[in-house]
């Protein structure tokens, strides 16, 4: 009988993450899967259309069983993305009093927020089936940096919320290794923890320079981003940056070219325009994922960029395995982890997180740079990704955690 995955993760498909792709690769391997998610509203806040608390509240996605619970959409403030959070906790919670699934795992993707988990861990305390949580945000730190606030009481809460999960799950799996080590520090167990980083889906590939009609068809040195415009990207930096290369001027040599949507795009186009760098700004809508490859390649260079904060040192940004299995140039405004990477995989160049100045001048030097050393630096990327994030060899690796009958030796089921 195949094994039954149920996944929990407040964001699915047609909202773009990658448990997507992973939940459709464990179909293809036989197993089941059903996964319980909210009414998609992300990036931009509001259902999507066709969506509501009413319409397609059940769907199947390449082979994928969909059951979406009721939820309050993000919203654009911070009391709308409260209450989001929340409603999904509690139709989590009377989902698992009534529900009927039986599955055998459950396997929950945390992207914040993290109270996400805990219908999950509630299913599998009620069920006693081994509960698997892959940690891609860490809490409370995460609603420290993203909400601003301190309070003590308040971050502690949050913080024994975070550790009566860590405690109910069975393994913890991380995106990066300095995550291992922060989740270790609250006094998880080491083997408890194992560092799986992400993967980019297979259409993420390097393809043949050419032209999109969203970016125009000139000489200008072309460097792109594609993602979430959120204030954890800290994309604030590029205005101030742009100033520093118009100072020099390279105004009309260097376009970025902003692919996304996000609750700080608004706010990041004003600052672009009070700075009058607008003619350095190229802002395009959110695209389907699928053609994220064709406007890479469209690019001389991909950004990278993370707000200065030691959490995001430790972060491994979900874009940066996408950028470098399509192979091209990586320009960084990022520390820790993202530096790491890039330095060892010598796939682009690396400026301080926060450090406007300091990025132009690498900036000025990718500009420099000749289009050989540019196809090297992108065949380094490319290579890099093959070894250190193989989907089909990650995949199976988790298989090991799914595939045996027995999981005893290696996973202690918790009670309590």
């Amino acid at each position: 009988m195949n094994k039954h995955i149920l996944v929990i993760a407040q964001y699915f498909y047609p909202e773009q993450f990658r448990i997507n792709d992973i939940c459709t690769e464990w179909v293809k391997k036989g197993y089941k899967v059903t996964v319980v998610t909210g009414i998609p509203n992300y990036p931009q806040g509001k259902y999507f259309p066709g969506y509501g608390l009413f319409k397609k509240r059940k769907e199947i996605y390449n082979g994928v069983e969909i059951i979406r619970i009721p939820l309050i959409p993000r919203g654009n403030n911070s009391i709308m993305l409260a209450l989001n959070y929340l409603s999904f906790v509690v139709s989590g919670f009377f989902w698992n009093l009534f529900s009927k699934v039986k599955a055998d795992y459950v396997f929950i993707f945390e992207v914040s927020p993290m109270t996400q988990a805990l219908p999950g861990v509630w299913y599998a305390k009620k069920r006693k089936v081994p509960c698997y949580l892959y940690v891609q945000d860490l809490w409370p730190e995460n609603v420290e940096i993203i909400t601003g606030i301190t309070n003590r009481y308040f971050i502690g809460a949050i913080g024994k919320m975070v550790d009566y999960i860590y405690a109910r799950c069975d393994k913890i799996f991380a995106t990066s290794n300095s995550f291992v080590h922060s989740i270790a520090s609250r006094g998880v167990q080491e083997e408890k923890i194992a560092y799986w980083p992400q993967y980019a889906e297979d259409f993420y590939t390097p393809k043949e320079k050419s032209t999109v009609p969203e970016i125009p068809n000139d000489d200008i040195f072309n460097i792109i981003f594609a993602g979430n415009i959120g204030t954890a990207q800290g994309l604030e930096i590029l205005p101030k940056t742009a100033l520093f290369l118009k100072e020099k001027s390279l105004a009309k040599n260097i376009r970025f070219n902003i692919v996304g949507d996000g609750r700080y795009k608004n706010e990041l186009i004003e600052l672009v325009n009070a700075s009058n760098v607008a003619e350095m700004f190229n802002f395009i809508t959110r695209q389907p994922a699928t053609r994220i490859p064709e406007l890479l390649a469209s690019n001389n260079a991909a950004f990278q960029c993370l707000t200065d904060n030691p959490l995001f040192s430790m972060t491994i940004p979900a874009k940066l395995q996408s950028y470098m299995a399509c192979g091209i140039p990586i320009i960084a405004s990022a520390n820790g982890e993202t530096s790491r990477i890039l330095k060892e995989s010598e796939a682009g160049l690396i400026s301080p997180a926060g450090d406007a100045r300091k990025l132009a001048e690498v900036i000025v030097e990718m500009l420099n740079k000749s289009p050989e050393q540019l196809k090297v630096m992108g065949l380094n990327a490319r290579e890099y990704y093959n070894r250190n994030f193989n989907k089909q060899e990650l995949l199976s690796e988790m298989d090991s955690y799914f595939g045996r009958e027995t999981l005893m030796g290696d996973i202690q089921y918790v009670q309590g």
